[in-house]
């Protein structure tokens, strides 16, 4: 009969252990996604600002152009601002966490060079 009452005290223990460690794996998985969207959102900030500048060097809207550039889920989240010859955007990752993507929103700068004279 010690047997079978060995064999509930695993099967006891495995549920405890999984209750544990589900948590643990949850918060693993979604600070992994955190950061694979603040990688996503640092590439796309690069390729927003880049499309900005070209469109100011083909006489277009840096604005426009940049927000063209990136998906759609992503425009309500950018910031895109112009200064002379370049134009700098801010992408903000999505985050289940509120608060948590303004600490890891992606800025960058693209410069479209000298004025034409």
């Amino acid at each position: 009969m010690s047997a079978g009452r060995g064999n509930a005290s695993q099967r006891g223990q495995a549920s405890v252990e999984l209750v544990v460690l589900a948590p643990l794996l949850v918060a693993l998985v979604l600070a992994v996604a955190q950061l694979l969207a603040a990688g996503a959102a640092s590439e796309l900030a690069v390729h927003a600002s880049q499309a900005g500048a070209t469109a100011l060097l083909q006489g277009e809207d840096p604005k426009s152009a940049s927000r063209a550039a990136v998906p759609r889920w992503s425009r309500k989240r950018m910031d895109v601002s112009v200064r002379g010859r370049s134009v700098r955007v801010r992408l903000r990752p999505p985050s289940p966490i509120p608060g948590l993507g303004d600490l890891l929103a992606a800025s960058r700068r693209a410069d479209a060079g000298p004025a034409p004279r």
